[in-house]
């Protein structure tokens, strides 16, 4: 008869058969167990002096049978004992930043005089050491109804594309509850930022409400930089958690564990909705897999929890859950542009204005579809409108007041300006800007305000006056006139002449300023005495005639 281990039952039933009294051999003719082995077991009670009277306990059976299994271990042998000698130097070099192979550690022990065999030192390895052992698992709890939803992505296959008509792969997001193991799932063609709040969206309003905490993998749509204490979202996934009220934690590198209520999804979901089917488009495929979430993965009964997964949502996890959102979330855009000395920042290929005060510093900015809003720190500067690419959104406001004119081709307000200066210097402007694309001569009037800060507003004004008079409209012509030292008002008709009290220029001085020698006195009349005299005595010395006197 080949070798059986007898159980715990089998032994205690033998146990119980010699309590009553029954032979070896009825035992062994009832229960198919040798007879010699139950002799083993009898002996080896009545020597631990088991009652006849009672009923034995576990402890009982246990004690007689390890009297008859228990066996010896083999001592070591000499291979063994010398791997054993060196355990330490065997570990080290199994745990180094780069472990050595074991191949390798076979040549190096050889080289130092052991003669263990390779298969010895692989099962050295293993019992001892513990090489290529799978770590033990900590199944965790499910946590609280509505508290907890793990996220992933999973390939199922190529799919046309309905824009390129080319086969493309057919990605889905899977958002699985923890508690009770209700599931949606999205199809989509894109893992991007865009992509996963959409589905999010989808699935928020598949379940009618929102969880508390969302357990994502690592996808560089959600976060930034992984790390396995202090994760960094990307900034538009970070706005979409706070509009939704979400607390992210995601799992770690290379960690499935970490999300294994959704983990185990992903080929259940490929082998039961997706293997078989064929989707004639993208829109086709969703509808599909939202139904197949509801009544089939839904309405089974789960291998774990052995519960409908849609029956204990309804039930105990909806209620509990947060409002779903009543429309889908706007992605928005970040960037960190810099102010440029034209008081405006380029971003997502439109150009926006700042005030004057922040030139040069560089800002935040929040673009979604609507507005644009720019921050420097956490202060909120400066709204815009959204703009298409090559778009601009201007605020007169921000810019200097002497450049926002002309920045803005504003005509208006330069010939408003003119007039402050005099009400011809106003007409003069209007000629100058009047006419198709006054904007083009913007530079010829900005001169004629300078002709006023350099020559004074009143012989500006005067000039003007005559220049319009002879409907002579060129600024060049102005500066001339401006530059004679004395303009004739003669040539003014006497109709249109008006005096105007002419302001001195900048820095104008009096004629005697510039006079080396003083005027020089006329001479009196030698017969009269008199300075006023024009007779030829004061001129002619040799003539004795005066015309005064002969008056």
């Amino acid at each position: 008869m080949p070798y059986r281990e007898l159980t715990m039952i089998d032994v205690k039933e033998v146990l119980r058969r010699w309590q009553a009294g029954h032979s070896a051999r009825k035992i062994e003719k009832e229960t198919g167990t040798d007879r010699k082995t139950v002799a083993r077991y009898a002996k080896y009670a009545a020597e631990l002096g088991l009652p006849r009277d009672r009923p034995l306990t576990d402890d009982d059976v246990h004690a007689v049978a390890q009297c008859v299994q228990a066996r010896p271990l083999p001592s070591p042998s000499e291979e063994w004992q010398q791997l054993a000698k060196r355990k330490e130097k065997i570990e080290a070099w199994l745990q180094r930043d780069r472990p050595l192979r074991l191949t390798k550690i076979h040549r190096l022990l050889e080289r130092e005089g052991v003669s263990a065999s390779y298969p010895t030192l692989r099962r050295f390895a293993i019992t001892e050491l513990g090489w290529h052992q799978k770590e033990g698992t900590v199944r965790l709890e499910d946590g609280e109804p509505a508290q907890e939803a793990q996220v992933d992505f999973g390939c199922m296959g190529l799919i046309i594309d309905a824009e390129t008509q080319h086969r493309v792969k057919l990605w889905v997001l899977l958002v699985t509850l923890v508690y009770s193991r209700y599931m949606f799932v999205w199809p989509t063609l894109r893992q991007t930022t865009a992509a996963v709040c959409e589905g999010l969206d989808r699935a928020w309003w598949f379940f009618g409400g929102v969880v508390h905490v969302l357990i994502p993998d690592n996808t560089k749509a959600i976060i930034q930089e992984p790390d396995a204490l202090s994760p960094k979202l990307t900034e538009a996934f970070g706005d979409y958690a706070q509009a939704r009220n979400l607390f992210v934690d995601p799992a770690r590198v290379r960690a499935p564990k970490d999300k294994a209520r959704v983990e185990n999804q992903v080929p259940y979901v490929r082998e039961d909705w997706f293997d078989g089917e064929e989707f004639t488009s993208l829109k086709d495929a969703r509808e599909s897999a939202e139904q197949w979430c509801r009544d089939i993965a839904g309405a089974r009964i789960h291998g774990t929890t052995r519960k409908v997964p849609r029956e204990v949502y309804e039930a105990i996890e909806k209620p509990l859950m947060q409002p779903a959102p009543t429309q889908l979330h706007d992605v928005a855009q970040f960037a960190d542009p810099t102010v440029h000395p034209d008081y405006h920042i380029q971003v997502f290929g439109g150009l926006y204005s700042v005030p004057e005060r922040f030139k040069g510093k560089q800002v935040h900015v929040r673009a979604d579809r609507v507005l644009v809003r720019i921050y420097l720190g956490t202060e909120l500067i400066k709204v815009h409108p959204r703009q298409l690419p090559g778009g601009r959104s201007t605020d007169p406001k921000d810019y200097p007041d002497s450049k926002a004119i002309y920045a803005l081709r504003n005509v208006d307000a330069l010939i408003a300006k003119a007039k402050e200066r005099g009400a011809h210097i106003g007409t003069y402007a209007e000629r100058i800007l009047g006419g198709p694309l006054p904007w083009s001569r913007m530079r010829q009037a900005y001169s004629l305000l300078r002709l006023c800060d350099k020559y004074g507003s009143g012989r500006v004004e005067a000039v003007c006056q005559s220049a319009l008079a002879f409907d002579v409209i060129d600024v060049k012509r102005i500066t001339k006139m401006l530059k004679t030292p004395q303009y004739n008002q003669s040539a003014v008709p006497d109709k249109q002449r008006k005096v105007v009290q002419l302001t001195l220029p900048r820095f104008a001085r009096d004629s005697a300023h510039f006079e080396t020698v003083g005027a020089r006195q006329p001479d009196p009349c030698l017969c009269c005495d008199d300075t006023e005299c024009s007779c030829a005595v004061t001129t002619n010395k040799e003539s004795s005639i005066c015309k005064k006197g002969e008056s």
